[in-house]
């Protein structure tokens, strides 16, 4: 058996996705041969190097039977998150099956829409990892309505906590004399960026909801509601990369 990145055996577990593990390898709370290791890209030998997580071990064959992919549709007031120490509702809870399912990436408290589960960790990757410039879509109402100047920086840029957030689109769909919608499309996951940058703009987020991740869309889901994405339709996507709705 090859060696393997740590990292990448504990996403093809299920346990999580690669971007979480690496968190949660750095967190310290992974041991080698009962030796803490935070290093992601330590190399273990599989079936040979025993690897635990909070103290359990993690067995060489323990991959998943059956792989889920799940489209959620998540209500406000929902964490995207697998616990909370405040006991607030978790996203996770919608969904009736009986598997071990972690997000991929997150959708904050007080917005909706389009989530995606899984225990697929390479698959999460595929998704989640920024050099694949993955595209997520979202419905945006905003306080008043933005300028041609200001819908100019959203898409060049705005430098915010050390780093230049921008979309990649945004469209303008209706407004009132209070408020404006717009279709925002994003291919960063950086943690409530729109809402971000829309307060830099001045006109704060009343409203936010993902419609679309890649190629798999909200569809007529009403919130709450979920469907199982199949690993067929996944793979025509990935095949085609055309976006063809899911």
């Amino acid at each position: 058996m090859e060696e393997e990145r740590l990292s990448k055996f504990i996403a093809g577990k299920g346990l999580a996705s690669r971007r979480k593990a690496e968190q949660i390898i750095r967190s310290g709370r992974v041991a080698v041969n009962g030796e803490v290791v935070t290093d992601p890209h330590h190399r273990i030998l599989p079936g040979s190097d025993a690897v635990s997580l909070d103290n359990e071990r993690i067995s060489s064959g323990a991959v998943p039977a059956k792989r889920y992919y799940v489209a959620l549709y998540k209500p406000t007031g929902y964490l995207s998150d697998l616990a909370d120490p405040k006991g607030r509702r978790l996203a996770r809870q919608l969904i009736d099956l009986e598997a071990h399912l972690f997000p991929v990436g997150r959708l904050d408290y007080n917005s909706e829409g389009l989530m995606l589960f899984t225990n697929d960790g390479d698959f999460a990757n595929s998704i989640m990892h920024p050099r694949f410039e993955v595209e997520k879509e979202y419905l945006v109402k905003l306080s008043g309505s933005l300028t041609q100047e200001e819908l100019r920086k959203m898409t060049t840029g705005i430098p915010l906590e050390g780093h230049t957030y921008r979309i990649r689109s945004i469209v303008p769909l209706r407004r009132t004399a209070k408020n404006a919608w717009y279709r925002v499309t994003v291919v960063e996951g950086r943690n409530r960026m729109i809402r971000k940058m829309a307060d830099a703009v001045h006109h704060p987020v009343l409203k936010l909801k993902r419609v679309r991740i890649d190629g798999i869309t909200l569809g007529p889901m009403k919130p709450g509601e979920y469907r199982l994405i199949t690993p067929q339709a996944l793979a025509v996507l990935h095949a085609s990369r055309s976006h063809p709705p899911i």
